[in-house]
């Protein structure tokens, strides 16, 4: 199973692992079926969800209100899905993170 798929509406729907707490906010790679995202937030009341969904709205090139949390509110594990996104999922892998 991928980390990412696309739906029958053009939306992009990404399971994530998040790392709350990193020192820089960056995707590192494949974190078994999921792509692991470090963020600077800390996971104290929703700061790392709202970290995540600013970062995958800047990254995607779209309105925040283009990005939502599908499930994992309170997990590491996520899955976020992206309305239309003007760009694809190779936004998330220019930090150079499947080395």
């Amino acid at each position: 199973m991928s980390w990412y798929q696309c739906d029958g509406n053009h939306n992009l729907i990404l399971r994530l692992y998040i790392q709350p707490g990193a020192k820089h906010t960056e995707s590192v790679g494949l974190h078994g079926d999921a792509l692991k995202i470090k963020l600077s937030a800390p996971a104290v009341e929703g700061k790392a969800n709202k970290a995540l969904l600013k970062f995958l709205a800047e990254r995607f090139q779209v309105p925040l209100r283009q990005v939502s949390l599908k499930q994992g509110a309170q997990s590491r594990y996520k899955i976020v899905e992206i309305y239309q996104p003007s760009m694809g999922i190779q936004v998330l892998l220019a930090d150079d993170c499947l080395k």
